[in-house]
């Protein structure tokens, strides 16, 4: 097991981190397009589809054809919302990660390195119009690569932006996962956070039942600025 350190983002790591959270967010098309396949529609219209296509033309040729068809259709379904995701973040807030989370106070990105090689990243945001009275830091983009997993740097990065939330001032940690990203709200969970709710991000979403989880990690009132992190 390779030694890694954490650390704050570079524009010399702009590629690696932006192959990282691409890569990251691919992950789940797979799990996605299973979800789909598993759905009760998606099994009728399996069977009725081809069915159709032998009654009306009398060809079993036919039929597997439309099972191809429907396919590769339901994996470019699957596809759809994750690459539309990927292309907003990189024209927005990682089309500039300096710009985005180092020049604003408050928010900042870190990566986790080893070997020389970006191997996790997490960045942070401060929230617009949090809730009256509280000051929001919003977790973002929380990655590890595939093969450095299983070795607590997820967690790591995490309770780095936790100690910033709290040299900060932040009153609360908050973020968005989804169910398919599986293994996530454990992790999140087991490091204190709480969920707060759910909610649907598209028609696609609620069609396939696959929901947002909104979770929340409340920090105390009184904190020590003791070797506090900057960024």
């Amino acid at each position: 097991m390779a030694p890694y350190h954490i650390r704050q983002y570079q524009d010399s790591d702009r590629k690696p981190v932006l192959d990282m959270f691409t890569r990251g967010m691919e992950e789940h098309i797979p799990a996605t397009f299973r979800r789909v396949l598993m759905l009760p529609r998606t099994l009728l219209l399996f069977l009725g589809g081809p069915l159709a296509t032998v009654l009306v033309s009398g060809s079993w040729l036919l039929a597997i054809m439309c099972i191809v068809f429907l396919l590769l259709l339901l994996q470019l379904l699957a596809r759809q919302p994750w690459k539309k995701y990927v292309a907003k973040c990189l024209h927005t807030d990682m089309a500039d990660i300096t710009k985005s989370y180092l020049h604003a106070r408050g928010s900042c990105f870190w990566v986790a390195e080893s070997g020389g090689q970006v191997v996790g990243i997490v960045g942070c945001l401060p929230v617009k119009d949090p809730p009256s009275g509280r000051k929001q830091l919003e977790l973002l983009h929380l990655s590890v690569s595939s093969q450095h997993r299983g070795q607590g740097i997820a967690k790591a990065l995490v309770r780095t932006l936790l100690q910033f939330a709290r040299d900060q001032s932040y009153s609360d940690v908050v973020l968005d996962t989804s169910t398919i990203q599986q293994g996530t709200e454990a992790l999140y969970m087991s490091l204190g956070f709480r969920r707060t709710g759910q909610y649907f991000m598209s028609m696609f979403w609620r069609l396939v039942d696959i929901p947002s989880i909104q979770l929340k990690y409340s920090l105390p009132s009184s904190r020590s600025k003791t070797g506090a992190l900057k960024c």
